[in-house]
């Protein structure tokens, strides 16, 4: 049984950490603010003090942070994974970071004898609490293989994608993706208000046709609800489009469409709704509309 360390016990990382501990992995775990941590513990999870000494203790040490300087800081940095590594360790991380940092951490935990896989994941808070995320993962055959059981915990749909850093490129896809999923169903939902039809209705009569997709067979509930609670937080999938946008003037690839969409989400945060979730995009084209969808 691979022993497993977790790092980053946020909305999704605690719901992942706590799948892997119920499939019978022993679980040593870290994050910053302590109250996730006694709650694993509590559970039969090990605490650790620093990343390196969860990293020093595992097989496979995990990590799930905000943003790429964190993924680096806590994987190359003081008492960070590194610091730890050993010979048979894997390191896995699920957040979503720059494919580019991806690849660069990768290259320096080789000299260390670690194996790196970029595996970020999608499916939102739901996914995460239910074991059904999707994986994507970078890096090489043989650590996924090896990871593959604790993969199968957390999430429904694994797929190798490629070298380091091409886990990181289908999660830059998805939110891609995402966000142009996001703007449209607000944009929608406003049209069929402001035009004088129920928006519920009109959701009922296109999501069984050309219109189908998760987005639309999950959120209007919820926005009908009044609930824009997250999921997934605006600031997240902003932060992600940044990195969508800086991977194509990297590669000079075109990407005018995924420009727009992120304007709605920046919109989201000036106007103090950062913390909702991304379909939340939906208040700010009521705004521009001048009408509310319930």
């Amino acid at each position: 049984m691979l022993r497993v360390g977790y790092i980053g016990l946020g909305l999704m990382g605690k719901s992942i950490a706590r799948n892997i501990l119920r499939a019978g992995f022993p679980l040593v775990v870290h994050n910053r603010s302590r109250a996730a941590v006694d709650e694993l513990v509590a559970e039969g999870a090990t605490a650790a003090s620093t990343p390196a000494v969860v990293a020093a203790q595992v097989d496979v040490v995990f990590t799930n942070l905000p943003d790429t300087p964190d993924v680096e800081k806590v994987a190359l940095g003081e008492r960070g994974i590194i610091e730890g590594a050993h010979d048979r360790l894997i390191y896995v991380d699920n957040s979503t970071i720059k494919p580019a940092s991806a690849r660069m951490i990768a290259e320096k935990l080789k000299e260390k004898g670690v194996r790196a896989l970029d595996a970020p994941v999608s499916g939102g808070d739901i996914g995460a609490r239910n074991g059904t995320l999707t994986v994507m993962v970078g890096g090489e055959a043989e650590a996924v293989e090896k990871v593959m059981p604790v993969f199968q915990a957390m999430g429904k749909s694994v797929t190798h994608v490629g070298a380091a850093g091409a886990g990181q490129v289908a999660k830059a896809a998805n939110q891609i993706m995402v966000a142009a999923q996001m703007v449209a169903m607000g944009e929608l939902l406003v049209f069929s208000k402001k035009a004088g039809v129920d928006p519920r209705k009109v959701v009922e009569a296109i999501k069984g046709g050309a219109a189908q997709c998760w987005t639309l067979d999950v959120k209007p509930p919820r926005l009908f609800e009044g609930n824009r609670n997250p999921g997934f937080k605006a600031y997240m999938q902003l932060k992600d489009m940044k990195i969508v946008l800086e991977t194509a003037k990297e590669y000079d690839i075109p990407i005018s469409a995924a420009e727009e969409n992120t304007k709605f989400f920046r919109q989201m945060i000036e106007q103090g709704m950062g913390e909702l979730d991304n379909s939340a995009v939906v208040g700010v084209i009521e705004k521009l509309a001048g009408v509310e969808i319930v």
